[in-house]
């Protein structure tokens, strides 16, 4: 089963937290070691001093009122009698009568003299001082992880900035700038100088020098085309003086051919340079493709469901439809259908379907590419008719979507605008 992903925000902030517990954890372990150890080696210097008093009055048969000692004492630790049985002398930690004391015990004549100090005061201090240490421990990894947490939040939100321009740059949209969001400096870059910062600047460059090849390569391709079509335009006038046959109609055949190649190429031109814009009026939906169908020429099927009305721009939405059409003829094989649609809960449609190989997975996926049309099983093209389809459909608001049927064959959706449709 595969877990769910730790966004960098919270990895950051456990990261740090955990190494904030973890120093914590060992200054309060040294801490303690250092206070228990001078705590309790007092504590043990004393009663080793009232055990030599202890020993004298022994030895000299004195009383040892006001020292606590005892001869033989059954609570004495084990470890700390045999010690004194070898002929040495320690001090343990134990119990008497129930409550905690130190013992001090050395060998007297051929008994143990044992003397002992009460030991529950400094177990209670040593008790309070970890209760202490614990408290400021969970106080400054809370406060760690909350400014990691912080911290990590500004990382994040500037990565994920910089990921959702990233994307909008992938996606054709190469005015997208990370210099242009929230939390920018004063120049309009990225704010700071760390290693975000550089790779949101890095992807800023990056795009604007695609954008400057991309817009240097519209320039080109329209000033060719513009340049080409007036001798083109003389070439054609000039083939049809030419002696009829068959070599006027070969050289007639790819003049037109790469007449049409200019005109798609300024079109696509004009559709880069963002400048189009349509000019709505109302239409029949079924009577306007229909024509638009029968203007190709070519044996296609219609099929009209249904009559809506709708606001379009009438050459454009002509241009579409005869890409379609045209593709489908040129790279499919027939029947190819044409139906127009308005369902009660959905926007009018305009379907043409083909029935041959599909369309191959890198227009699916990508969308089409302008001069790439090497699907196997669909013929060679220049690409540029459905290029100009998604075009003009982007300024008519139209969803235009690609995908194989099925059981065989191509097809290719129009989904107008919602607001569009007033079905008679």
């Amino acid at each position: 089963m595969r877990r769910p992903a730790v966004s960098l925000r919270w990895k950051i902030a456990l990261t740090v937290m955990a190494v904030s517990c973890a120093v914590a954890a060992a200054l309060g372990v040294l801490v303690h070691n250092a206070v228990a150890r001078q705590t309790v080696g007092q504590l043990r210097k004393e009663t080793r001093v009232n055990l030599d008093t202890a020993l004298d009055a022994f030895e000299y048969g004195t009383s040892r009122e006001g020292v606590n000692s005892v001869l033989d004492p059954p609570e004495l630790p084990d470890g700390l009698r045999e010690l004194v049985r070898s002929g040495n002398r320690g001090s343990m930690v134990g119990t008497y009568r129930g409550h905690p004391v130190m013992w001090a015990a050395a060998p007297a004549d051929s008994q143990v003299m044992a003397v002992w100090s009460p030991y529950g005061t400094t177990r209670g201090s040593l008790e309070t001082l970890d209760t202490a240490i614990l408290g400021s421990a969970v106080l400054a990894a809370t406060a760690v992880a909350l400014a990691g947490l912080f911290l990590a939040h500004r990382i994040s939100r500037r990565l994920t900035t910089t990921a959702a321009v990233a994307r909008r740059i992938t996606a054709g949209d190469l005015d997208a700038r990370v210099g242009s969001g929230p939390g920018r400096g004063a120049g309009g870059g990225p704010a700071g100088q760390d290693e975000v910062a550089a790779v949101a600047a890095a992807l800023d460059s990056v795009a604007g020098s695609l954008q400057s090849r991309l817009r240097a390569e519209q320039r080109f391709t329209a000033d060719v085309a513009h340049e080409l079509r007036t001798p083109l335009t003389g070439i054609l006038a000039s083939a049809e003086l030419l002696p009829e046959g068959r070599p006027k109609e070969m050289i007639n055949d790819r003049l037109r051919a790469l007449h049409r190649l200019t005109e798609d190429l300024l079109e696509i031109s004009r559709l880069d340079s963002g400048t189009e814009h349509a000019d709505l009026a109302a239409y029949e939906l079924g009577a306007l493709v229909e024509r638009s169908v029968r203007a190709t020429g070519l044996d296609t099927e219609m099929r009209i469901r249904s009559e809506p009305v709708v606001d379009t721009d009438r050459r454009r939405l002509d241009r579409i439809v005869a890409n379609l059409v045209l593709n489908a003829h040129r790279h499919g094989r027939p029947p190819v259908v044409v139906t127009v649609d308005a369902p009660p809960d959905g926007p009018p449609t305009i379907e043409v379907r083909d029935h041959g190989p599909g369309y191959p997975v890198d227009l699916l996926r990508e969308g089409p590419q302008r001069f790439r049309t090497d699907a196997p099983g669909r013929g060679k093209g220049h690409g540029l008719g459905l290029t100009i389809a998604v075009g003009q459909a982007a300024v008519l608001g139209i969803d235009l979507r690609f995908s194989n049927v099925p059981d065989g064959g191509a097809r290719a959706v129009l989904r107008l605008p919602q607001g569009a449709a007033d079905t008679p």
